[in-house]
This record gives C-alpha cells, sequence and structure tokens, in this order.
C-alpha cells in the first residue's frame, strides 16, 4: 500500500469512498447519518488537494481510501484531520497502514488527531496504535503521539 499526494483525476473516486466510510459510523455509535464537514463534497477534496492536503492510499492500483493531512514543519507537528477507507476493504490493514505510512514521512513530529466520544471504533483504533488521550469534551476526543 502506498500513501501519497493526491492529482485531480482521484477525487471523484476519494469522495465516494470518503462518503461511504463515514455514512458508516451509524454502526459505531453516530447518532445520526453524516460525517464531518463537506465528507462529500468534491470541491472541498479538490481544495484540500489544491492546498496539498490530501492523500490518496493505493494498493495494487485500486484506490482504497485517504487522508487529509495537516502539517506545521516549523512546529513539527502533524494535524491528522481524517483518514478514510472504502468499506468494502474494513478490517484488511488498511488503516493501520495509512497510519504507519503518515508517521514515517513525518519523522520526528508530534501527530495529533481528534475523534467523537461515540465512536468506538476509531477510539480503539488510535488507542491500539499507541495515541494517547490528552483530553476530552462533551463531543469529541483529543490524542497524540511523538512520532
Amino acid at each position: 500500500m502506498v500513501l501519497r499526494k493526491t492529482v485531480h483525476s482521484e477525487i471523484p473516486e476519494l469522495t465516494r469512498i470518503s462518503k461511504a466510510a463515514f455514512d458508516t459510523d451509524n454502526l459505531v455509535g453516530n447518532p445520526e447519518t453524516g460525517g464531518p464537514p463537506d465528507y462529500d463534497s468534491e470541491l472541498w477534496h479538490a481544495k484540500m488537494m489544491e492546498d496539498g492536503n490530501l492523500y490518496t492510499a493505493i494498493d495494487q492500483n485500486t484506490i482504497i481510501g485517504g487522508a487529509v493531512l495537516f502539517p506545521n514543519a516549523e512546529q513539527k507537528e502533524l494535524y491528522i484531520g481524517r483518514i478514510f477507507i472504502d468499506p468494502v476493504h474494513f478490517q484488511k490493514g488498511y488503516g493501520i497502514a495509512i497510519m504507519e505510512q503518515i508517521e514515517m514521512i513525518h519523522p520526528g513530529f508530534l501527530c495529533k488527531l481528534d475523534t467523537p466520544v461515540w465512536n468506538i471504533r476509531t477510539n480503539r483504533f488510535y488507542t491500539k496504535l499507541g495515541y494517547q488521550e490528552t483530553g476530552r469534551d462533551e463531543e469529541t476526543v483529543y490524542y497524540q503521539k511523538q512520532v
């Protein structure tokens, strides 16, 4: 599996995958249908690509998911805005592979992310990968990991 910067022709497929992935959140505690802001918007994904923040995960010439990353090189910090995997590829190790790739391309960075309190899938996942909870409020759990 390779994680690399997105090219424009991949935007429709990444948007489809983002929508499909986040629409499964109702299975892991989401009280309503939907995902994070603009998760189903091609325009938003195109903007993230243009800003250099959108990455495509590819395995054997198939787009299996993506990531939205916001690095701050001066402070050696990386905010992981979101990762998403096509539901047909759930439970195949791609989430771990994407996170490993993210950490490999940002060595020495403090990786930060957040996820909804209700999402049992992502909270378990990030803890399993060694992310430490740094705080929470009514809606969000905040994590970080030095890589």
